[in-house]
């Protein structure tokens, strides 16, 4: 039966393909380091034939030892079929892909890849290990791995273990497309605070995944890091402080320059300042700047000076309208803060603390005078007032002064006192029948003058004056209203003109009466007198007056009797320069010898010697004799006026009536005889003048 015999065939031959060569164990892609061993596995079942690799096609032999490749061998027990290739150490050049191969049975294993890894060699930082840099200058730190490094490393910045940001990377490519180069630039502006600090470089990879580092320190060249201090730093005014400027600087500190409030302080070098404190440093810091070759830097300082309070700014005056508010300020300095009060002047009541006051509302009664005060400070020093003046606006307040009574047709003034703020725009009188701002009306005159200052803030005063030329009875029945008026309003008041009644008339009869009684006494008196010496003013006098060049000089007792009353004409005997007037009007003559001769003075009293205003009066001086000699004054023109009566005090000499003919020479008189000559001295001329008839001029030599 063949259809059995067949289906037995295809059994026996499906059982035998169940026993055929295959693949236990194929190779996978690898990734080895280089210099390390790499192991590709590869086992058959059911195979013992020959077995062999390739890489990248190229068979590398069917012997265990695989000759020709010293560095690669089969390992395994090739009869359970195990035929693993080993390669060490590993290369670059065995980086490939590979595959296991049965040849007698047709049967090829998957290419396995293998990938030999390069680690990196330790970073180049260009500059180092000590790089130079200079603080606040930007700068670029370059890191460089150089090789074959596969795959390429990455370029990490370090400091202090903290990664650093910033950083720039560049790869340079050979022809082949691997790298030739990394380079990674760290860009940073360093500080003074960066000197000797310790930055790493870290290249890693795949095949060195801790990396290689390089490190290197910066050697920093930056201008000079300042410390300022003041010892104390708080201190009383005049007190001493010292100033101390420490600085770091690489290249070394070149200077030092010191500076109050921005201007130098001259002289001053150094490290070290000492000054004496005053409210100034408190605003104007003290400064210290030092250099070097990089550059320089400055700190500065300012004390706590404390000092008593010193007024900026004073209160203004305020000029406010009846009812709205008023604010005052004022500004002191000091350190502590000064503590001001607020007053109104003469008044002990605080009205306010701090810089500012405010009044709301303000009334009349509220003007006057508002004081800052600021209290001493700790040292007792300092302190003090400004005050400040508020003005409230109002209408005018008129006030009536007082008036003097007048008579009936006589001058009368009615005044009244006007107190405004702002001034009055005018000042009206205003009566029954009319008014008057300025200026005169009839009978009516209006003068306005400044009056003094009034109360503290009253405003400027003003007094307006009503002349009236001549009262009449309506004047005095009557109201006279003083008004003036501002922008605020207006006010007045009434004025009444009091009357003055005439002096009684019996009194001033009996006084009238009286005075004529004594009048007509005194005039009897007076003519009594007259009349006397009326007689005597027949006889006329001889006078002849010699110049002081004539160098007479007289001899005789030491008082003389010139005259006796039965003379008949008085002659004087004086000298032009010595004639003067006694303080009671009378002509009195000085001593012409200089008590040689003991002359001694004569008052002379002139009946009409005298003005009527009181002043002596002489004539006109008429020349008379030949050149040189003394001049006279002529009183014929006079000897026909009833000469009067005066009543003369006892004197040394008197003279009643003036002479017709007077000189301002004294001579000795011939009719009292001749006088007492030296030897040899010349007689004195004489001159004969006719004379009325008068008393004798009487002296005493």
């Amino acid at each position: 039966m063949p259809v059995p015999a067949l289906l037995v065939l295809l059994f026996c031959l499906r059982g035998r393909a169940g026993l055929s060569p295959h693949f236990l164990q194929q190779p996978e892609d690898l990734v080895v380091l280089l210099g390390e061993e790499a192991r590709l596995p590869c086992a058959l079942g059911t195979y013992s034939g020959l077995v062999q690799w390739t890489k990248d096609g190229l068979a590398l032999g069917g012997e265990r030892d695989l000759p020709g490749w010293s560095r690669y061998w089969i390992s395994g027990n090739a009869a359970s079929g195990q035929h693993d290739l080993h390669i060490r150490p590993v290369e670059l050049e065995d980086q490939a892909s590979y595959e296991c191969q049965a040849t007698q049975a047709g049967l090829r294993s998957r290419p396995a890849q293998l990938h030999v890894l390069v680690p990196p060699e330790a970073p180049h930082v260009l500059g180092g290990p000590s790089v130079s840099l200079v603080a606040g200058v930007p700068a670029n730190l370059t890191c460089q791995s150089r090789g074959d490094a596969r795959p390429t490393p990455e370029l990490l910045w370090f400091r202090d273990g903290v990664r650093l940001d910033g950083t720039t990377s560049y790869q340079t490519l050979l022809k082949k497309g691997t790298a030739e180069s990394v380079e990674s630039i760290l860009s940073l502006t360093p500080s003074s605070h960066d000197d000797g600090a310790t930055l790493v470089c870290r290249a890693r990879s795949q095949a060195l995944p801790a990396g290689r580092d390089t490190a290197i320190t910066l050697n920093l060249q930056y201008s000079p890091v300042v410390t300022l201090s003041a010892e104390p730093q708080t201190v009383q005014e005049g007190e001493k402080v010292t100033f101390l400027c420490q600085a770091r600087a690489q290249p070394p500190v070149t200077g030092y320059r010191w500076a109050k409030g921005g201007s130098p302080v001259l002289g001053a070098r150094g490290p070290m300042l000492e000054v004496v404190a005053d409210a100034s440093f408190l605003t104007a810091p003290v400064s210290c700047e030092v250099s070097n070759a990089v550059g320089s830097a400055n700190r500065s300082t300012a004390l706590d000076v404390q000092f008593g309070p010193i007024l900026l700014a004073k209160p203004e005056p305020m000029s406010v309208d009846l009812g709205e508010d008023a604010f005052f300020s004022c500004a002191w300095r000091g350190n502590p803060l000064p503590r001001v009060t607020w007053t109104r002047h003469g008044v002990a009541q605080v009205l306010g603390y701090g810089p500012t006051l405010r009044l709301p509302s303000v009334g009349p009664e509220d003007a006057g005078d508002y004081v800052c005060k600021a209290e001493p400070g700790p040292s007792g020093l300092g302190g003090g007032a400004a005050e400040a003046r508020l003005t409230v606006n109002a209408p005018p307040v008129v006030t009536a002064l007082h008036s003097a009574p007048a008579f009936l047709w006589g001058p009368a003034r009615l005044q009244c006192l006007v107190f405004a703020s702002p001034a009055p725009e005018a000042v009206v009188w205003s009566w029954d029948e009319g008014f008057l701002e300025k200026g005169s009306r009839g009978r009516f005159l209006v003068e306005t003058f400044p009056a003094p200052e009034g109360r503290a803030g009253q405003g400027p005063g003003l007094i307006s004056v009503l002349h009236i030329s001549a009262t009449q009875e309506s004047d005095f029945s009557r109201g006279f209203n003083c008004s003036a008026r501002n922008r605020l309003g207006e006010g007045g008041t009434w004025v009444s003109l009091g009357r003055r009644d005439l002096l009684p008339t019996v009194p001033i009869v009996a006084g009238a009466a009286s005075s004529a009684m004594t009048l007509l006494m005194v005039i009897t008196g007076v003519a009594l007198c007259c009349w006397c010496q009326a007689s005597f003013s027949k006889q006329k006098n001889l006078v002849r007056i010699p110049g002081s060049s004539h160098g007479s000089s007289l001899e005789g007792p030491e008082e003389e009797e010139t005259g006796s009353n039965e003379d008949q004409g008085p002659i004087m005997h004086t000298d032009s320069s010595d004639l003067v007037l006694d303080e009671e009007g009378a002509l009195e003559t000085k001593d012409p010898t200089n008590g040689y001769y003991k002359v001694r003075g004569v008052s002379v009293s002139l009946s009409l010697g005298k003005t009527p205003g009181g002043d002596l009066f002489l004539p006109h001086s008429s020349p008379l004799g030949p050149l040189g000699t003394p001049p006279f004054y002529d009183f014929n023109s006079h000897l026909g006026m009833p000469p009067p009566c005066k009543l003369y005090r006892a004197q040394a000499g008197y003279l009643t009536t003036p002479h017709s003919r007077a000189f301002a020479s004294y001579i000795k008189p011939t009719s009292f005889g001749p006088p007492d000559l030296a030897p040899r001295t010349p007689p004195f001329p004489y001159a004969a003048f006719p004379t009325a008839s008068h008393p004798r001029l009487q002296t005493h030599v």
